[in-house]
């Protein structure tokens, strides 16, 4: 069963749905979930969510503010501290709900937020259980990775033309998401993000918008969720890395897994970044689905 739900971030309503399972009696282990970098939750979130529910297990899915149905500006902005917050409103948010269990709530998130579960799960104890999928770990490191080396001074240098120009009372610059030339500037400069988000806007996301503020990608560079890793501890750590990840790199997701602490889990899923949404999902929903019905609901589903 599904509803929509709104509920109060502090001044900015933030819309999504609320998922129950159909057989059994609630109140009902719940997950928090929310999308990656400019993604909205008809991109693929429902998948996820039924299958949790299947299980026995609730599903509170949201879009992140100033994207999709949520409210808040500016349209595109992608702060991830304010996503991290936004998380933690949502968790509150669930705990008022007859129909979830205060006590056993769990977080799932992919991409981006899979770097915003780890923080979540790290700094706030009212979360059981976590899976993190394709996560973003340094967005340093990463953005290392993306970006060619002698395009670094003209990318900082964007940075600080557009810090200027907003401190003399512009609005901020806004930079395309996914380009088809990953030579051209982008937030996410790689082909397979330009075929997943273009294609998935036309089959299910027209909400879905390719523009973003170009702070959204200097805050990108400053992230770091992966520093949380090890205070995970002793919450329930699933982490998802596809195998041929070039876009949240496969190989700092792994070596990420190494500062973790038990008990945690690694799932190697085929495929690239985004593959873990269509057709790498029967591993990557199986194992998420697997750990929350051990972890929330007691083995149940």
């Amino acid at each position: 069963m599904r509803r929509d739900v709104e509920f109060n971030a502090e001044g900015v309503t933030l819309r999504g749905w609320l998922y129950t399972p159909d057989d059994g009696a609630g109140p009902f282990p719940t997950v928090v979930m929310a999308h990656g970098y400019s993604a909205v939750k008809e991109m693929y979130l429902d998948r996820f969510a039924e299958l949790f529910a299947e299980a026995g297990v609730g599903a509170l899915v949201f879009d992140n503010r100033n994207h999709g149905a949520s409210d808040g500006e500016p349209r595109g902005e992608i702060d991830p501290w304010q996503q991290v917050r936004d998380y933690r409103h949502a968790i509150t948010y669930a705990t008022t709900l007859d129909e979830v269990d205060a006590d056993r709530i769990g977080v799932w998130g992919s991409s981006y937020s899979g770097g915003h579960v780890i923080v979540v799960a790290a700094i706030d104890r009212r979360v059981k259980c976590v899976v993190s999928q394709v996560p973003l770990i340094s967005g340093h490191h990463n953005a290392r990775r993306l970006v060619r080396a002698d395009f670094l001074a003209s990318v900082r240098q964007a940075f600080d033309d557009d810090r200027a120009r907003r401190f003399a009372g512009e609005a901020p610059a806004m930079i395309p998401v996914v380009d088809e030339d990953p030579m051209a500037a982008s937030a996410l400069p790689t082909a397979d993000s330009y075929s997943w988000f273009t294609k998935t806007h036309e089959l299910r996301a027209p909400s879905w918008r390719n523009e973003c503020t170009l702070r959204s990608v200097e805050m990108f560079w400053e992230y770091e969720p992966g520093t949380y890793l090890p205070y995970i501890s002793p919450t329930p750590f699933l982490l998802v890395v596809a195998e041929g990840d070039h876009l949240t790199v496969a190989d700092l997701a792994i070596a990420g897994f190494d500062r973790a602490h038990e008990p945690k889990k690694l799932v190697i899923a085929p495929g690239g970044h985004f593959d873990a949404y269509v057709d790498g999902f029967d591993v990557a929903g199986t194992a998420a689905r697997d750990w929350f019905a051990e972890h929330l609901a007691g083995g149940k589903g």
